[in-house]
This record gives C-alpha cells, structure tokens and sequence, in this order.
C-alpha cells in the first residue's frame, strides 16, 4: 500500500485548497517510484493515471483536474467553462480560473511552480516558471490574466513551491548573460563558482518578479528538489546520475 501523499502548504494560501506535491504517496516504481505524474516519463500509463487521481483527491476531492501541454513559454491559458479535454490541452505554462470544481495542476520536476489566489474575487492560478518561461515573463501573464477575470492586484497572495535551489544549480556563462542583458541587476541572482560557472538562483528571481509585478510579499518555501531524493523528483539530479528517465511532481490549487 502506497504511503500517504506529502501536501507541502503555503502559509499566504491557507485557506485556499492547494498543495505542492512530491514524489511521497504514488504507486510508481523503479527509477520514478512514487507519485510520478508525468505522461512523458516512460512510466506506465495507467499507473500515471493512478498517480494524477491520488493527487488530486489530496487537495481538492471530487474536483477535475486540468493541466496544460507545457512548452517553457510565457503563455497564459483561461479555464472560463467546462475544463478541456486532457487531448485538447492548451499549449500554455501557467493557467487561471474563478470556476469551481476544477483543481488546476502544474507539473515539474526543478523549475518553480507558482500558486496563486484572490480570495475575495475567486480568482486563482497556476504556473511553471523555468529559467525560460521565469525570464520571459510567465508570472506576469498569470497576474494579468487574473485580473481579466476580476482580481485586483493588490489582493493576489503567491508561493513559490519546491524548486532547484541555487547550492544545487550550475550555469554557465552564456546563460547569466541572457539574464544580464534583460536586466543588469539580475546579476545579484548569480553566485560565482568554478571557473565561468555561477550558481543560478531561480525561487529568488521568481519572488523578485512576482515582487515586481505588484505581489507585495509572495512566499517561498525554500524546497531544493535536486537535494531531497526521497521527497522530489529533479531533471538535473537524473541526469547526473545516469538514470534512464526522470518523474514529475505536480502543484495544485483549486476552488471547492
């Protein structure tokens, strides 16, 4: 029997349904034994499947889960009706609702998922923030389409969940220069290490966009996937391990 899923919850979103997931509570094995919820993995299908329901019964029970086919772009998608198709999946990172019923899902396995919500005007979101979409802008778009379905910026509460942490990230050269000639003072985001390598601190650049962006005081809560085995999966970690395929945990949020 599978061990219970591991919800890890925001202080600023108490009281709204959420949780960021591991890999604590699944009935994948080998490689991405536990809560493996990505389709791309190589897992089986229907364990994934499994995976994806237990999920979601952890945070929201009896809600439909929604997702996006994620791409590492800066797009936003809207859930304005009936949830979409899992074959009609929007090609979005990051997706907004003031729907009930719907529990929206982010999946990743060292970018940052961000959780989102306006309490008094009902409104909540979800994104993927990888090095990619985080520079392009995909909490931006997430705020701005909330408040196209009515929240106010000033109220948007946001986390950031578990992520590679700085300790944990190597980037070359060429990589903080795309950040630097975004923006000069990126610079205080990146560590030296060994020689024409940095140390990338993705949560903090996300808090600071979001603190950019008019989100007085989001929250991060300092996760490192890359160093918890037992509790995340990582892309990274695989990778330097040699393993064969890698799982994906999952982010949720939704309106009862």
């Amino acid at each position: 029997m599978a061990e219970p899923v591991e919800v890890n919850r925001a202080t600023l979103l108490e009281g709204v349904s959420h949780g960021f997931l591991g890999r604590r509570g699944g009935v994948s094995e080998g490689e991405v034994a536990g809560l493996n919820v990505g389709r791309g993995s190589g897992d089986d299908l229907d364990i994934v499947e499994r995976n994806r329901t237990r999920a979601a019964e952890a945070v929201l029970p009896g809600a439909r889960l929604v997702t996006v086919y994620q791409v590492h772009s800066a797009d936003c998608a809207v859930l304005g009706g009936e949830p979409w198709s899992e074959e009609d999946r929007p090609k979005a990172d990051a997706i907004v609702t003031d729907r009930p019923g719907a529990v929206l899902g982010i999946l990743t396995a060292d970018c940052a998922p961000v959780l989102f919500a306006d309490r008094e005007a009902g409104v909540i979101g979800a994104a993927h923030a990888g090095w990619r979409g985080a520079l392009g802008g995909v909490t931006d778009a997430t705020i701005a389409a909330m408040e196209a379905l009515g929240a106010r910026r000033e109220s948007i509460v946001a986390a950031v969940g578990p992520c590679i942490a700085q300790d944990s990230y190597e980037v070359d050269a060429a990589f903080r220069e795309r950040f630097l000639a975004d923006d000069l003072p990126n610079a205080r985001f990146f560590q030296e290490g060994r020689p024409e390598h940095f140390q990338f601190d993705l949560e903090g650049y996300v808090l600071c966009r979001l603190r950019l962006a008019g989100i007085a005081h989001p929250e991060g809560l300092r996760l490192d996937t890359y160093a918890e085995p037992e509790r995340f999966y990582s892309f990274r970690r695989a990778t330097h391990r040699g393993e064969l395929s890698y799982g994906r945990q999952i982010s949720l949020i939704g309106l009862g």
